[in-house]
């Protein structure tokens, strides 16, 4: 598959991708089992494929995370510093996952972080970084980062993380759509009792 840069999300049409054989992809909201694969002619596949914005200045650890992505089954959007994975998420349709890393030119991941909590947007966010101190860890994590990953790390950690992100989200979202359901209801029965009196 080929990644979709920053500057051409809005460019190029994006089309599902159907999952490798034999391997499970996971996509938000978070299945406890997927469906089977359409056949052949009968459309996009029932489960959207999750986006997830990688934001790497170094070219060969961008290149070992976006390949592995891509093989679990996930779309990529590729930045190369913290400029323009900031413009990247400010985009009407931004992914819903960052890995970012912390050391980056024009913007760091924890500046990233800071910008991405001051406006409240769901954006789940994995931080990569070589600092490995509890110190750092928790600057990462005050910064707004929902997870921090030290480097070098095990491909299979990475998608656990991944995978524990997209649980998240999904009780994110069923939680919101839960109470839009309460709200409507309970605004509905103000409304009745005003008649009602």
């Amino acid at each position: 598959m080929k990644r979709t840069r920053t500057n051409m999300i809005m460019d190029v049409p994006t089309t599902p991708l159907r999952p490798p054989n034999g391997e499970l992809i996971f996509t938000q909201p978070w299945p406890l089992s997927l469906p089977p694969d359409p056949l052949p002619g009968a459309g996009k596949p029932a489960v959207p494929i999750t986006r997830i914005l990688v934001a790497e200045d170094d070219a060969i650890s961008r290149e070992l995370i976006c390949s592995r992505l891509e093989k679990w089954g996930y779309e990529v959007i590729v930045t190369e510093n913290g400029l323009d994975a900031m413009m990247a998420l400010r985009k009407k349709d931004a992914p819903s996952m960052a890995i970012l890393d912390w050391m980056m030119p024009d913007m760091d991941g924890l500046e990233i972080c800071r910008r991405i909590r001051e406006v409240d947007r769901v954006l789940y966010i994995i931080l990569l970084t070589a600092r490995s101190t509890k110190a750092n860890l928790l600057e990462g994590l005050r910064a707004g980062a929902d997870d921090y990953l030290v480097k070098p790390f095990d491909k299979d950690e990475l998608h656990a993380r991944i995978l524990v992100g997209l649980r998240v989200m999904a009780l994110q979202t069923a939680l919101l759509v839960r109470m839009k359901a309460l709200e409507a209801g309970n605004s509905e029965r103000s409304a009745n009792s005003l008649f009602d009196s």
